[in-house]
């Protein structure tokens, strides 16, 4: 029995998830970063768990941790069953019950687990960006954030 499991004394996993991927900041509408830089296309890996209800107001975003990555809670399938990193804390009956609430969780912009940073491919020399990724802010990440809760239609967060 995994270790994560064994201490789940609820056992419900948050079920199969899935790994999804929003780009913007694309070609004219490239993001400015708080230095000033123009800078895009920028892609965001995210997942989500629970249900979205119809006025989208059961909206939980969580952050992982600077070296974390977007797979908060469940498993990507039975060969690939390792459970997220907040498995324990999210789920049905758990403390971010996703019979209830709809969370979601991205990987931050600049980070390395699949949304755009230093490995990512500059598209205008076709190499990654390496040492010439753009410095990015906190207010980028946040404002990259805010990007995604929009494509996904939510105005407004629970938590």
């Amino acid at each position: 029995m995994s270790e994560y499991i064994e201490h789940d004394r609820a056992g419900k996993s948050a079920g199969p998830v899935q790994k999804r991927f929003y780009t913007f900041a694309e070609a004219s509408e490239k993001m400015v970063l708080e230095n000033g830089t123009h800078f895009g296309p920028i892609t965001l890996a995210y997942e989500t768990c629970g249900t979205l209800n119809p006025d989208r107001t059961n909206v939980i975003l969580v952050l992982h941790a600077l070296t974390g990555d977007s797979h908060m809670a469940g498993v990507y399938s039975e060969e690939d069953a390792k459970p997220g990193w907040w498995d324990i804390m999210i789920g049905p009956g758990k403390g971010m019950d996703t019979d209830r609430f709809f969370v979601v969780c991205s990987n931050i912009v600049g980070g390395c687990m699949g949304s755009t940073g230093p490995s990512s491919l500059n598209p205008e020399t076709g190499k990654a960006y390496g040492m010439d990724f753009p410095v990015l802010t906190i207010g980028d990440m946040v404002r990259a954030q805010k990007a995604l809760m929009d494509h996904l239609g939510i105005k407004k967060l629970l938590s």
